[in-house]
């Protein structure tokens, strides 16, 4: 039997994996007449059918499924293998809320201190693949499901609070938990449970708990929005802690261990690399010293 070609392999793998012709096609940068001549190709030297084609949607059989599968596997051992020997920049992925509130004002120290380090980001907060997405390094909560053969490493415990403006706070007359029954509660749908897990995690329980009054799609435009006026909000300390150094939100409850912590996924095949290392050691130590002043 003739062996198949690896451009016909390349092809089936993306199309099967992106469930569209089109879409293999942009990735790979070949036209949609082109992968279908690949495809085609591959399953008369293999002798089966592996996609099934129709009007609305591209899908594996079985037999292209495991397939796919397996060269996916392939594929991204040749990725990790080229990138060992011929390493590029390190891409952190973070969450958007990290990034703005966190990282880019402590830049500049990572600069500072590891010159060396060549970095790019990546915005996100769920699962990786590192291989794919290209990812190097990446700072996730502990609830989020970790890849396959990676153990989180821990960085430090989520310390949550209550924040709003100094304003909002003279004004509505906030000095205890039960206060809260006057005041507007700010949630995200990045976390839409964060209100429940601070009263738990505080031991606060006010007479009559209030509804949220008004609910942001990121834990930025959350912030922004307390610092405005326009309620109060529970977020995660490292998140305000700027805010709360110049003034522009109070903590009239202070901060409390969260449900969660962070850790920070590394990708196996750059691991010994020394700016791995180096972006992995800072990354531990800045967060330390911030966040560890809390437990102390």
């Amino acid at each position: 039997m003739p062996r198949p070609s690896l451009n016909a392999l390349r092809a089936f793998e993306a199309t099967a994996r992106l469930r569209s012709f089109g879409e293999a096609a942009a990735e790979l940068s070949v036209t949609h007449g082109a992968i279908s001549r690949h495809i085609r190709s591959l399953e008369d030297t293999l002798g089966v059918l592996l996609l099934l084609r129709n009007a609305h949607a591209t899908e594996p059989t079985p037999e292209g499924a495991r397939l796919a599968e397996g060269l996916s596997r392939g594929f991204d051992l040749i990725q990790s293998s080229v990138d060992q020997v011929r390493p590029g920049p390190l891409t952190l992925s973070c969450s958007q809320s990290i990034m703005m509130y966190w990282l880019l004002p402590r830049l500049s120290r990572l600069h500072r201190k590891e010159p060396q380090i060549e970095l790019g980001f990546s915005m996100g907060s769920g699962e990786v693949d590192f291989a794919r997405d290209n990812i190097s390094v990446a700072i996730r909560l502990s609830t989020i499901k970790p890849p396959k053969d990676i153990v989180p490493k821990p960085l430090v415990d989520e310390w949550i609070g209550v924040v709003c403006a100094p304003e909002y706070m003279r004004e509505t007359r906030i000095t205890s938990a039960d206060d809260l029954e006057r005041a507007r509660l700010l949630a995200t749908a990045t976390r839409p449970g964060a209100w429940d897990d601070w009263f738990e995690a505080s031991r606060h329980t006010p007479a009559r708990r209030p509804q949220i009054a008004e609910s942001f799609e990121h834990f930025y435009l959350l912030i922004q929005a307390a610092k405005c006026g326009l309620g109060m909000a529970t977020v995660p300390r490292m998140l305000v802690r700027d805010e709360l150094d110049s003034g522009a939100l109070v903590a009239p409850f202070g901060f409390v261990t969260g449900p969660r912590k962070l850790v920070l996924w590394v990708a196996p095949h750059l691991e010994a690399r020394p700016q791995t290392i180096a972006l992995s050691g800072w990354i531990s130590d800045e967060l330390q010293r911030v966040e560890g002043q809390i437990a102390a």
